[in-house]
């Protein structure tokens, strides 16, 4: 089958849910009003509250959800075959993804820009938020000592993408200054911007770093990672238009092209789907496609960790409400084409359906290496690019977007920590609580050994974990949306869906955590497990409950949504 045909089908459809549902879920279920000030001019600090321009903020929250994930769970889960991938991240993207970020983001700017685990203390009680932050706890863990590890691994075994790698931090400086104190405009900043990063990875390309095999007694791998850890540590304390906003930006910016050139390919080349429709003949040990592949391919058709960033960093720049339609679903119709590239790269970027076996010979076999290898064929065969620079864009590219998520995770875990503090009675300053954050991503990543290998141990929990995240979010959504009287069917529906498959692939993973006798994970996913279905109950009574109350009306003169009453132990302090 000519991929064409699956390009032309799945980017009209992103195109047309952006262009239609959104404007349907901004209009009459968010009912978006131009006059409400924002979070970012009410307690604007400079530092986490910043008036951002929207494309500026776009760049910022789309990298920052993207990562590396939107192509390796593509890339993993075209194991089952490439339709039952493309139909997930077709349709997860334009009615589910789309309307978790967007509505993460709206409500959480509607109180103070106050994160979805905090929303969750406000709308279902302190035990529900409590529960609930277990569970952002761990995913943000996950993320970070992961996404290290990844890193890592890219920059060894793709030493052309060093140089871009960190050079993209003095681009971003240098984008920061030019656009807050230079008050360069934004076309000028993007045009410097991009040049500079792609003459990076030629240069990155013409002087690869190839490091020691012992650097003070560290391997590379591990090298990289303390190297990261400081780095995200580091970034997470300044102010967020000094580095976070202009790196995203860019990377934001480099992907779109990088996703032309991407494109381009397929439109020259025209490749053919080597890969199966629909795999019969999977590895042994494959597991089956259902429930597992709603929670392999998680951002490109939805995912929790979305609805953190949205609450706990985009909400706090959101200049106008009215932003939040374009950051917030705009942003995963962008995660849903790389998405979509992955499955065309992986599965047509082979000259046969032998060589693509070749690659995926296991599960988990494929993931960045695939895309990797097929995209920087299609992208030497149809644009002439040489293949050694073409796989330095393509490894750039990923390297880039797991590092904003990186560094945007550190962040949020930040807040997470402090805000823990304060349930328990002690206040922690941003730099006890980052260190803190470091502290236990380095325990967890070096705890298998020197390699930091460890930062992978509990990683095979990240699909379902992020997946219920999701449904969790979008319960605290459907709660708000019940007291507002507003639609909740394009809530309700999704939240369903989601949670059954992650309910029940958290349940086939707890079989074969058993089966493996590994404890470690199997108490890890019994306490999340525990904690989401826990949340998940308080928040459909929240609902009933919501529903006998008197409807509360959002006022564009409100700084911050009235309190609801919880669990029955007060009237809600209503503004009618």
């Amino acid at each position: 089958m000519n991929s064409l045909i699956l390009v032309v089908i799945g980017v009209g459809m992103m195109i047309g849910g952006y262009l239609l549902y959104s404007r349907f879920l901004g209009s009459k279920v968010y009912q978006l009003s131009g006059n409400y000030r924002t979070p970012a001019h009410t307690m604007n600090d400079g530092v986490d509250y910043v008036p951002t321009n929207k494309f500026v903020l776009w760049g910022h929250h789309f990298t920052s959800v993207a990562g590396a994930a939107p192509i390796v769970g593509p890339a993993v889960a075209v194991i089952w075959g490439w339709f039952p991938a493309f139909l997930w991240v077709t349709i997860g993207t334009v009615f589910i993804a789309g309307m978790h970020d967007f509505g993460a983001l709206w409500a959480s700017q509607r109180h103070k820009g106050q994160s979805i685990g905090t929303l969750s203390g406000r709308y279902i009680g302190a035990r529900g938020r409590n529960l609930f932050l277990i569970v952002i706890f761990l995913l943000l863990l996950m993320v970070v000592a992961a996404f290290a590890v990844v890193i890592s691994g890219l920059l060894v075994s793709t030493p052309t993408a060093v140089i871009p790698t960190w050079g993209a931090i003095i681009v971003a400086l240098f984008i920061g200054q030019a656009i807050y104190r230079f008050k360069w405009s934004l076309p000028l900043v993007s045009v410097v911007g991009v040049v500079a990063l792609y003459a990076l990875m030629i240069i990155g390309d013409r002087f690869p770093v190839v490091l020691p095999d012992s650097i003070l007694g560290l391997s590379p791998n591990a090298f990289w990672i303390i190297v990261l850890f400081i780095y995200g540590g580091i970034a997470s304390l300044l102010p967020v238009w000094v580095l976070l906003q202009p790196r995203d930006y860019i990377n934001g910016l480099q992907l779109f092209v990088g996703l032309g050139i991407l494109y381009g390919s397929f439109l020259v080349t025209a490749p053919t789907l080597v890969a199966p429709a629909i795999n019969t003949n999977v590895p042994e040990g494959t597991p089956s496609m259902f429930p597992l592949l709603f929670v392999t391919i998680a951002c490109g058709a939805i995912s929790g960790f979305h609805g953190i960033v949205s609450s706990g960093t985009s909400a706090k720049q959101l200049d106008k409400e009215t932003d939040s339609r374009f950051v917030g679903y705009f942003g995963a119709v962008g995660e849903g084409l790389l998405a979509l590239g992955t499955i065309i790269a992986t599965t047509a970027g082979f000259r046969t359906l032998a060589d693509w076996e070749a690659i995926y010979t296991a599960f988990n076999q494929g993931g960045v290496n695939a895309f990797v290898a097929g995209g920087g064929s299609l992208i030497n065969e149809g644009l002439g690019i040489p293949t050694s620079l073409s796989a330095t864009i393509l490894a750039t590219m990923a390297v880039l977007f797991a590092a904003t998520t990186m560094d945007t995770g550190v962040r949020l875990q930040r807040f997470v920590v402090q805000e823990i503090g304060e349930i328990v009675g002690v206040k922690l300053n941003a730099l006890v609580a980052t260190a803190i954050v470091i502290v236990v991503a380095l325990g967890l990543t070096f705890s298998a050994g020197g390699d930091g290998s460890g930062g992978m141990l509990i990683w095979p929990l990240f699909g379902t974990t992020n997946q219920l995240m999701a449904a969790l979010t979008l319960s605290i959504i459907a709660v708000i949306l019940t007291r507002l009287r507003r639609p909740t069917w394009p809530v309700l529906i999704p939240l369903v869906f989601v949670l059954v498959m992650s309910l029940w692939a958290a349940v086939v993973q707890l079989q074969s955590f058993w089966d493996a006798q590994n404890w470690l994970l199997l108490a890890i996913d019994v306490v999340i497990l525990i904690s989401a279905i826990w949340v998940t109950v308080e928040a459909f009574a929240a609902m009933r409950r919501a529903r006998t109350e008197p409807a509360v009306v959002w006022s564009d003169d409100d700084t911050d949504a009235p309190a609801p009453a919880v669990a029955g132990t007060g009237t809600a302090d209503q503004k009618l």
